[in-house]
């Protein structure tokens, strides 16, 4: 831009007006609040949900066998070397269920939000005592305490769901981790919208839970399937399907237009294609489906755009639109802490404790898209590279900056026009990224980003 001979008046105007913004461009983010909820907060079951669901965590040992004395369980952070595990100091199984996990949020004013608790435990197979839930919370960033407002427990009394579930012959049929992956919500209406990873699905339930619709996803006018489909009654690998998903990398992300009337699901992985047989990529980088579906019409309108990862086996976290044109994706890598938290034990090779080099949130443009259909990415914010010259952040903060490390950032949404919030999914009881050999809590951040928000 330029200002020369602007008088000052002008110069005042000008800085209001949105920047362009060069390729990959970084901007600045200042930490305006930092709200915990502490890793150890349960909530009990429903009165007439199963007495099985009193407890959760139960098969979380070796294969996935019953365990029922609580708390015998130990917790190791699932990225620590397997020779030589990270203990995250809690045990399992819980009693009641785990308030954690945060997988999907979204602002529904003055300061309240809509949180999407994670499946469970990491996988289908443990994870069968593991109720699915969404949460209203307001955090106060004041005190740094997280207000649980409200819990609906998703059920299926109705029998929507199309196959076989945990509590099949129960009447209100509460529905677990063993079900759905759960990833990502849109409330519109007097509905929530729900993004699963398994299927992948998207649910529809109403402000209680209560499961109204299950929709299979169709890509080029053909069912995805996942290895863990409902119809899937072998194991899959490449080239099973003609249109085949990643197991575990359906909906992690799920934004809606501002009137409320599209969906864009966001797959975490590439999709196989059977003709080159490969994972979706372009010149040798990977890239991953935004689709679309009419909330009116109740199906997939057969749009869709590519989200080119920053590099291969990066996952993105969540999606939110900022406006009816650009919204925000978290895009990170798979490691945890910061450096000095790495391998705690033994250099070795095999060692998994990778520490957090990317962890990012991007503006994108879908307008924008290229004649490929890739979505324009207008620029980023570092999380692991926030600006704290006031010292709020109560855990993470040094010297005026301040770091978000975790392995699982999953949360993202607008605030106002100058702040988003961010959260994480804790894992609990495996991620240990604040400290080495401590379970992570949940924290939510309030990000002071302007020209993230106003560049274009």
């Amino acid at each position: 831009m330029i200002t020369q001979h602007l008088t000052p008046l002008a110069l005042a105007l000008a800085a209001l007006l949105p920047t362009a913004a060069a390729a990959d461009q970084a901007f600045p983010a200042t930490l305006a609040g930092h709200a915990l909820l502490p890793a150890k907060s349960f909530i009990s079951p429903p009165k007439d949900a199963p007495a099985s669901l009193a407890t959760s965590g139960k098969y979380t040992g070796p294969e996935s066998r019953r365990v029922d004395a609580l708390e015998s369980l130990t917790g190791n952070s699932y990225l620590s070397d397997k020779a030589v595990p990270r203990p995250t100091h809690v045990s399992l199984p819980f009693r009641g269920q785990p308030i954690q996990g945060f997988s999907g949020i979204k602002h529904m004013g003055k300061g309240h939000y809509w949180v999407l608790q994670d499946n469970g435990y990491g996988a289908r197979n443990n994870s069968a005592d593991a109720m699915l839930m969404v949460h209203r919370i307001r955090p106060d960033w004041q005190s740094g305490s997280v207000k649980l407002e409200q819990t609906a427990f998703i059920h299926d009394p109705d029998r929507k769901v199309p196959f076989l579930i945990v509590n099949e012959g129960t009447t209100k049929r509460y529905l677990t981790g063993a079900d759905f992956d759960i990833e990502s919500i849109q409330p519109i209406g007097d509905a929530l919208w729900l993004g699963d990873e398994l299927g992948p699905y998207l649910l529809k339930t109403d402000l209680k839970g209560k499961v109204l619709a299950v929709f299979e996803t169709k890509v080029d006018g053909k069912t995805l399937k996942s290895p863990d489909h409902f119809s899937v009654n072998t194991p899959a690998t490449s080239g099973t399907f003609t249109t085949i998903a990643r197991r575990s990398r359906g909906y992690e992300g799920m934004a809606a237009s501002k009137d409320g009337r599209l969906l864009y699901p966001l797959l975490e992985g590439p999709l196989w294609n059977p003709d080159d047989k490969k994972w979706d990529n372009k010149d040798g980088r990977e890239y991953l489906r935004i689709l679309e579906f009419s909330v009116d019409k109740g199906e997939w309108t057969g749009r869709s755009w590519k989200y080119a990862l920053e590099q291969n086996g990066n996952n993105i976290g969540d999606f939110n639109m900022i406006d009816a044109d650009t919204g925000l994706i978290i895009e990170r890598d798979n490691g945890e802490g910061l450096p000095e938290h790495a391998c705690d034990g033994p250099a070795r090779p095999d060692c998994q404790n990778v520490p957090a080099k990317f962890k990012r949130i991007y503006k994108i443009s879908l307008k924008e898209a290229d004649s490929d259909g890739f979505v324009r990415k207008i620029g980023h914010i570092d999380l692991l590279n926030i600006q704290d010259p006031k010292a709020l952040a109560r855990r993470g903060g040094k010297d005026g900056k301040f770091t978000f490390p975790f392995v699982t950032i999953e949360d993202v949404d607008v605030v106002d026009g100058e702040h988003i919030i961010v959260a994480n999914d804790n894992n609990l009881p495996y991620s240990a990224a604040r400290q080495p050999n401590l379970q992570d809590d949940n924290e939510l951040i309030l990000l002071r980003v302007p020209e993230l928000l106003n560049a274009r």
